[in-house]
């Protein structure tokens, strides 16, 4: 943990981070075929090999456009030291809470694909165990047809946690799954979610920092990977369904120490499916909304 962090989020600091609202930064990348197959391994998936024209599965996305920073860049918690694009926010615990996506054009294995990056908004509150941050950034991907996928992700920093911090209480989970998959969150599904995304963050492979020093039980489970499971139970149901828009929040942390269960409600009228995840005591754990054609 980041020793020299400050708790306390003042008017002034707030108003020092609100400057990065409107910057913005431009990648490029390339779609390439061997982490849509090393996706697929990972997902246990028996799909074909992908080829030039292969469509990218929904949320692969996420595979590209990975942070590079050097080894000495890196924090003690395994992410980049702060600063840079996104703010340098002066608390120590960090999470993507959820996000929005709408898709307007396929992409495809070979694609060219030019990513524009926008901080919409920073914001402060109050929380019961204090402080949070919440960072809103705004991604535009374009390949050579034009926009293909516009992306509202939500970061949010908290506290470190203190002795007699309230607990916030669980939420059940539905009971009306239609679908529904167990997951087993081992080790090795962690560290090649972690490897394929080049994410240092150490919660999820070292054991000794995230209980000792973040103070969780276990090894938490990546968001985006939960994420990737329910929009993967989606396609598992309805393989011919093209997805329009996906929306999720995570709810409650997931660790590795039992299986979990992602779940899933499509609507009557079939245009939509309610998605969630749920811990083995039936808490909720991430809720979503897809839009399906």
């Amino acid at each position: 943990m980041e020793s020299s962090m400050t708790t306390r989020v003042t008017p002034e600091l707030l108003a020092r981070l609100r400057e990065w609202e409107g910057r913005s930064e431009t990648l490029a990348d390339e779609v390439t075929a061997a982490p849509v197959r090393a996706l697929s391994a990972t997902l246990d998936r028996d799909d074909a090999d992908p080829a030039r024209g292969t469509p990218l599965p929904p949320l692969w996305h996420w595979l590209y456009f990975l942070p590079h920073h050097r080894q000495g860049e890196l924090g003690p918690d395994g992410h980049a030291r702060r600063g840079g694009f996104l703010p340098p926010v002066p608390l120590p615990r960090r999470m993507w809470a959820g996000g929005r996506l709408q898709w307007h054009a396929p992409l495809q294995v070979g694609d060219a694909v030019e990513r524009n990056s926008r901080i919409v908004s920073v914001t402060h509150k109050a929380g019961r165990t204090g402080d949070l941050v919440f960072v809103l950034v705004r991604h535009e991907l374009r390949n050579a047809a034009g926009l293909a996928l516009s992306e509202e992700h939500d970061i949010v920093y908290r506290a470190a946690p203190q002795p007699g911090d309230p607990v916030p209480p669980p939420q059940a989970a539905p009971i009306d799954a239609a679908w529904s998959r167990e997951i087993v969150p081992d080790d090795v599904l962690l560290f090649r979610y972690s490897a394929l995304t080049f994410n240092g963050h150490r919660i999820h492979y070292d054991r000794k920092y995230v209980t000792e020093v973040e103070g969780y039980p276990g090894l938490i489970v990546h968001g985006p990977l939960i994420a990737t499971l329910l929009v993967d139970l989606l396609r598992r149901q309805l393989p011919q369904a093209t997805l329009r828009s996906f929306s999720f929040k995570a709810v409650r942390p997931t660790f590795d120490l039992h299986p979990f269960r992602v779940c899933g409600q499509p609507s009557p009228d079939g245009r939509s499916v309610r998605l969630w995840a749920q811990d083995h005591e039936g808490w909720l754990t991430m809720q979503a909304d897809a839009t399906i054609e």
